[in-house]
Order: structure tokens, then sequence, then C-alpha cells
């Protein structure tokens, strides 16, 4: 029998007089326990038994249940349809230790206690005194509802549902692939892929990697078709057959060769809608025969993680394939261009941002110039002291002005005249110094507080030696888990409050409206605030200017031309309008990266501001903002789904109840192995009587033909002297012994 049916058929309305007497006696066993109780979440014993109730009964008083399994499976059908999890509290025994009494209570129930032991990073808490709960008393040998309280004090959601604790479960099947998997060596997070795959995706499971991570270590202790551009092409029917709104162009030449190719399903053309003020533009080869260029379009989502804006995969490198693409995306996206946009050094991409593109703010990626700095000063005596002295200028320098004092300053120290690469880099130095590009919101991708590869949204996913079929398949697997994550994030800001570490109205005002990861961004300022010290410098009518000294530590070469860290006093300028709160500073962090500075929040705790304006809380980072592109449901294909497979698939679930009830016992054993023989004559008897032949005619789009991509084969590139010197070192040495060049060459490797 269903589940549900189960819960619902126990269901039975005694008479009143009976439950007043039941309520009246539970009222008192409760005031007893009401502050002295113990939190227990609802175990998985039941879960393998139950499905997901079909039919949804309102808890009401009076209601009975023929068992404490069928009390709990009730609640937390319920509780699931209405998006909140389920606690048990408030348990109590007779003499025989039989369960007489006990309380369903909402996840968010209880006072919120933070463990951690560094008052300025504490952990968030869910619980929030949640009033919802329900008692049940028992009455003979079934259970009774005694009083309900259905209300709550804080939002609920049934979408996120799936996400909590409470309603997760491993059934049987799954626990089994995981075992077998994993006794193959297959890593959990390709484990854990390949069950939301054969599910039709993460929202059809109801476990998560965790609980498959925690089943594993539990066990433990315990004891493409005929050419891979006829693929891709197929793939984007399919895809376009699923979804109207899946957009993709391929560029074939007139020998039907594929030259260049983009797509965007409907999820990346929505979450543009939202993040299209700064984007960057990431390429990658696929070095397979073909040298193709996967290029991605990325932005950064409300909470400050890569979100997927496009695709193509070029053929070439040249400008006119470059505006290709760029017109492609600009099209795909209604014509609406970015407000700026981060990109490599390659002088074609440049020149067909500036036609396509021409009121974007462009800019360099400040990582990928950072990572050369060892492949091009890594030959100077003073290589240590010359990487941190062009660290801190980069990263240190306020103004341009100090930022143009200090490289002078710092190319004269080391004799760095005749260096080709900082030349260059000092000449474009407005399309990726810090202090030049400050100005414009870049949403915090170019901060020194996280890995500013953020462009980087296929990493672990595809690499140099992946094919173009693997690609999309990769592809593929990538996107659910981006899609995922974010859920989870909107899951954990949705239920989750992380307290504030200040008495300050305005950290509260952040609190209520930033999402956690960019709330805590703002704590960090406010840690930061610490280390400030404002004074007022200047007054004139409602505008103050305010001076800020900041205490702070720094890596940098000492006069006896060591390495060292030491303090450094940091001034910054405040410019503060009383009429209007409007602030400035220096710094210029929240105008490059939306989050207010340590030095505006120390103004504002001096100036006694409670509240900041609204200009301040943007919308970008907003949790309570609905966004189009969470609304839309995301279609995955599977190149290995054939109608076969399907097939196969749909068999194989309807198989899994009968073997599960064919293990139980012998008898059941011999029975389902005796219909399984009688079937299997059946089909041996049909299959000699009939055969079914599909033949297909399609449109076949052929392979690229091999192009050999920019600059010169690894093998014939010029390399340093002192590369040259290590290489023939190591060749005239005797195999087996180790000297200094060879620790030279470790460390000029890294």
């Amino acid at each position: 029998m269903d589940p549900a049916a189960q819960s619902t058929q126990g269901l039975v309305m005694e008479s009143n007089s009976s439950l007043d007497e039941v309520a009246e006696q539970d009222s008192v066993l409760h005031e007893d326990n009401e502050d002295d109780f113990v939190l227990e979440e609802i175990g998985d014993c039941l879960d393998d038994q139950q499905g997901e109730p079909i039919v949804i009964l309102e808890p009401k008083k009076g209601m009975m249940l023929d068992s404490e399994d069928d009390a709990v499976r009730f609640y937390k059908g319920y509780a699931k349809k209405k998006g909140f999890g389920v606690i048990r509290r408030t348990t109590r025994h007779d003499e025989d230790n039989k369960l007489n009494y006990f309380t369903l209570a909402c996840s968010r129930q209880g006072k919120a206690q933070y463990s951690s032991k560094n008052s300025f990073k504490p952990n968030p808490s869910a619980r929030m005194q949640c009033p919802c709960k329900i008692n049940f008393s028992r009455r003979g040998e079934k259970f009774c509802i005694t009083s309900v309280t259905l209300d709550h004090n804080h939002p609920t959601s049934p979408s996120k549902s799936r996400l909590l604790r409470c309603h997760k479960k491993l059934d049987l099947d799954a626990k089994r692939r995981l075992e077998l998997n994993d006794q193959a060596g297959t890593r959990i997070n390709k484990n854990f892929g390949s069950l939301a795959i054969q599910a039709g995706g993460y929202d059809k499971l109801e476990f998560g990697e965790k609980e498959c991570r925690n089943y594993l270590q539990e066990t433990r202790r315990l004891k493409l078709g005929a050419g891979d551009a006829h693929a891709v092409y197929q793939y984007f029917l399919r895809m376009q057959s699923k979804d109207p709104d899946f957009f993709h162009l391929m560029d074939v030449a007139e020998d039907g060769r594929l030259r260049n190719v983009f797509w965007a399903d409907a999820r990346c053309r929505a979450a543009y809608e939202s993040y299209s003020d700064v984007i960057t533009f990431d390429t990658t080869y696929l070095t397979n025969k073909y040298s193709i260029l996967f290029v991605s379009f990325v932005g950064v989502n409300h909470h400050g993680e890569s979100v997927l804006l496009g695709c193509g995969l070029l053929s070439n490198e040249d400008s006119e394939t470059f505006i290709w693409l760029f017109k492609s995306w600009l099209c795909c996206m209604s014509n609406k261009p970015p407000n700026a946009i981060i990109t490599d050094q390659c002088k074609a991409m440049q020149s067909a941002i500036e036609e396509v593109f021409p009121h974007a703010r462009r800019r360099w990626c400040l990582c990928h110039i950072m990572k050369k700095i060892p492949k091009n000063l890594s030959g100077y005596e003073k290589y240590g002291n010359i990487k941190y002295t062009l660290s801190n200028v980069v990263y240190d320098s306020l103004t341009k002005h100090d930022f143009d004092e200090a490289w002078v300053e710092m190319i004269n120290k080391y004799d760095l005249q005749e260096n080709d690469w900082l030349h260059g880099l000092y000449n474009s130095r407005y399309l990726w110094a810090p202090a030049y590009v400050k100005d414009t919101f870049w949403a915090g991708m170019s901060s020194t507080q996280r890995s500013e590869s953020v462009n980087a949204f296929f990493d672990g996913y595809v690499n140099a030696r992946t094919t173009l079929k693997q690609f999309v398949g990769q592809y593929e697997i990538a996107l659910r888990d981006k899609v995922e994550k974010e859920n989870h994030a909107d899951s954990k800001s949705f239920q989750e409050v992380i307290p504030c570490i200040t008495h300050y109205d305005f950290e509260r005002q952040f609190q209520a409206a930033y999402t956690n990861a960019k709330f805590q961004e703002l704590q960090e300022q406010l840690r930061a605030k610490i280390y400030c010290y404002p004074t007022m410098l200047n007054k004139e009518g409602l505008l103050y200017t305010f001076g800020v000294r900041e205490d702070r530590k720094i890596v940098c070469e000492g006069e006896d031309g060591e390495i060292k860290e030491k303090r450094f006093i940091s001034e910054f300028t405040v410019l503060f309008n009383q009429g209007d709160c409007n602030l400035q500073c220096l710094c210029r962090l929240f105008e490059f990266q939306g989050i207010l500075c340590s030095h505006i929040l120390s103004v504002l705790a001096l100036m006694e501001i409670t509240e900041v304006p609204s200009r301040y809380i943007l919308q970008r980072w907003r949790k309570d903002f609905k966004r189009k592109h969470t609304f839309i449901k995301c279609f995955y294909d599977d190149m290995t789904n054939t109608p076969v497979v399907q097939r196969y698939d749909s068999l194989r679930k309807c198989s899994y109840q009968v073997a599960e009830n064919g293990a139980e016992s012998d008898a059941l054993y011999t029975l389902v192995m005796d219909g399984l023989n009688e079937l299997q004559i059946k089909i041996d008897v049909h299959r000699a009587s009939h055969e079914v032949q599909d033949q297909h005619t399609e449109k076949v789009v052929l392979s690229p033909i091999p192009v050999r991509c920019l600059g010169r084969p690894p093998s014939k590139r010029k390399e340093s002297k002192i590369n040259q010197v290590v290489k023939k070192t190591r060749a005239k040495k005797p195999q087996g012994k180790t000297d200094v060049m060879d620790l030279l060459d470790a460390n000029l490797n890294g």
C-alpha cells in the first residue's frame, strides 16, 4: 500500500470529551518538560519505508494515527510540502519504556546558540524560536494529536524543502550504486553526479553529496557518434527541441566543415538580465587534433559565484572570428552590451571588443598578469625582492600618482629599465592597474581577498586533453554543478542568519538585505575597522572631510635587503555630506566592489549614523530580490540517452521494487525467479518472430580541419639564458646525483 495512504488511513476523529481528557492530562506533562528538552533530528529509520505523500492533510487536534511511524511520516510529509524542517523534542516513556508522549516541531525552533570561539567570526544558526509544533499522546496502540501550532515566525519555501536534512534519504538502490562505484575507484563527486544524471537532475534526488559521502565513510568504518562536430550538432538539435529559448549558431564553411559555434540556454540568457554590469571572457584550448579554442562568457551572481552567460568553440584566433562571436553573443542577449568586460591581453580580441562593444569599459585580468611574474623576472638576482615590491606597487597604490611614483622607484632601484615586459605593462597600465580601473564597478572580480580566476568556470571539468565530444558531456556536468551550488547558496541565505558582530544598526540593515556571502564580506570590513582611526580634518557647512589612518602589516624589503613583515600606516580621505549622507573614500572599494569599506564604516560610527541610504545597499547583492533565471528550469541532455537506453532505464527502475521484495525470503525469491524465467522464454519467442530495424537519414556536419594555433610550438619556444644553462648542466651531470643546479631549477619551476 502507498505510504501516504497508510498515513491517512489511520486518521480518525474521536469524541470531544475524550480529547479534552487527554489534552488535560498531557498539558500537565508538557508543562513539566517545556524548558527541559533535547533536540533530536528525525532519523532515517523510517525513510526507507516511506514515499512522498500524494495527499497532504493539515494536522488538526483530535486526529488519530496508527503508530509512531505513521505520526512521524504524516507530519514530515506535511512539513515537506509546506517548506520547513522537522525536529523531535520532549519525549516521555512509561515504566516499561513504552513511548507515551512526544512532540514534533519546526527545525528552526529553539534559541540560537553560536558555538564559534571567535566572536568576530560567528557561525550561522537556523534557529529563531519558531513556535510551530505538534504534540502526540498514546491512546491504546495509536497516537492522538492533542495540540497543534501551525504558525511560523519566518518564511517557508516548499521548493527548498529537499535541501533540509530531515527530508533527505538514501534508498537501497542508491546505496548499492554508491558502494559499487566506490569499490571501482570512482571519486565521490563523480559517483554522486551519476546518480543525479540517472534521476534526471539534482532536484529529483532526495539526498545530497554530503549524505553520499557520509554513507560511504560509514560503510568503510563498518568493514559521440561518428564524428565530433556531428555529435555537437545533434546535441544542439536535441536541446532546442527541449528548450525553445535555447540559442545556438554554427558557422559552417562551404565544404560543410565546422568553423565556429556559439550557444546559450534559457537560464544563461535570463541570468544576463541580472548580471549584465560586468562579464569576463575566458579562453581555453581543447588541444585535440583540431586545436579548438573553447571560450566562455562568465558573470558573477548575488553570492559572488561564477554564473555562465554563454559558450563558444572557435577554430581561429583572428579578429574576424572574435567579431563573429561577440556579435552572436550580443544578438543572443537582445543587443544589450555589458558595462564592463575583463579579458586577457590578446590583441585580436581587443580590436574585436572595440568594434562590437565600443562603450564597454575594458580591462585585463590582473591574475593572468601576476602569474607571469616568475616567467619574466625570475632570472634577476633579487627576484624575491622584486616580486614583493611589484606586488606592493600594484595592490597598495591608492591613486594613479602613487602608482606611477612607486613604479618608477621600483624600476630604478632594481635596474629594470631594459625589461620589455615591464615596459609594456606600464604603457598599458590604464587597462589593468587597480589604481587606474577602481573607479568602475567590477563586482569584486579583481580583489585580493579571493582568487581572481573567477572566469575559470570549467576548472576541473575541461582540460587540455578534453576532446570535442567529451566536452559536450563535461559542459553539462559543470552546468548542473554550478546551478546546484547556487541553489544551495540561496537556501542557506534563506534559512540561516549570520549574527551581527557589532551593535551598529547599519550592520543589521545589511544582515536583513544581503546574501550570507556578501554580508560576510561586509563583516570583514567591520573587523578591519578596529585598525582604522578617523579624524575630522575640515568642515564646510554640511560637508565634512575626514582623515582615516589604517594600521596594517605588509611584506617588503628591509634596510638590510631581506624580505620581512613590517607595520605600515596608510592614510585615507573620506568625504561625508551630512545633508544627503553621501560618502566617498579614496580607496574606492564601494565603487570597485560594491561593499562599504572599513574607512567609511569608521566614519559612520563616529558620526553616529544609524541607517545608511538605500543606494549603499546594492540590489545586486540582495537575497530578497526575485531574479528571473532562478525560476527557469534547466534542460539537460545525455548524448548516450538513446531510445534503447531509455527503455532499459525504465525497466530497471520497475525491477528495483521486485528485486527488493524478492530478497525478503526464500519463497519470494523462488517466486520472482520463476516469473523471470517464464518472461525470458516469452522474450526469446518474440525476438525470434520479430525483427525491427530503424534507419535514419541525417544531415552531417564535418569536423573542422586541423589548424595551427598562434605562437611557436612548445618545443621551439625561446628560453631564458639561465634556463639554457640549467639544461646543459643537467645533461652533463651523471644520473642520480643532486647539485645546486637541481635546486635552482626546482625554485625556478616552482
